[in-house]
């Protein structure tokens, strides 16, 4: 079993306490203390699972605001996927082609490609099947609504659209 850290516990309580934030937008002193207290107990007991390397590097300024940057861009992504989705299901579903494809990705670390799996799944329209290594590459098995490309380097640019550069500036 992993050790607790100190940094381990403070980053995950500082995330927590930003989630609480975010999801109450609620400024009250009542509110901020017991968030607060929540997210303390969160990263006591959920540290040595959350974070296993380099846990303060999602401190450094340079790597929170690509966080924050990439908050954008997923959600841009967001939009243009439900959007296309919408435009497919009002208009009948006639233009529809499903499929697996294998996408190569370029990310070091667990985190990156966690990150980046989970943001291609929670896009309407993509699932995130496997992620395979052979050799040095990584790749992504990828369920897709619409196969239009079958070259996996060129529906990975469709795919990922820029989720993997920023991704790759906040862990690597």
């Amino acid at each position: 079993m992993r050790k607790t850290t100190l940094p381990a516990v403070i980053v995950t309580f500082v995330l927590c306490y930003a989630f609480w934030i975010l999801l109450t937008w609620s400024f009250a002193g009542q509110e901020l203390i017991m968030g607060a207290v929540v997210s303390l107990a969160v990263a006591l007991f959920s540290a040595r699972f959350f974070i296993h390397e380099k846990p303060a590097r999602l401190l450094n300024p340079r790597r929170l605001g690509s966080l924050i940057v990439y908050v954008f861009v997923f959600l841009g992504e967001l939009i243009k996927a439900n959007v296309d989705m919408a435009r497919r299901c009002f208009g009948g579903c006639r233009k529809v082609n499903p499929g697996v494809i294998k996408v190569p990705v370029d990310l070091d670390g667990d985190y990156a490609e966690a990150m980046l799996a989970n943001s291609i799944t929670l896009t309407p329209g993509t699932i995130t099947l496997d992620i395979a290594q052979q050799g040095e590459q990584t790749y992504y098995y990828i369920h897709w609504i619409d196969v239009t490309e079958t070259d996996g380097e060129k529906a990975g640019e469709i795919i990922k659209g820029r989720m993997e550069k920023w991704i790759r500036r906040i862990w690597e």
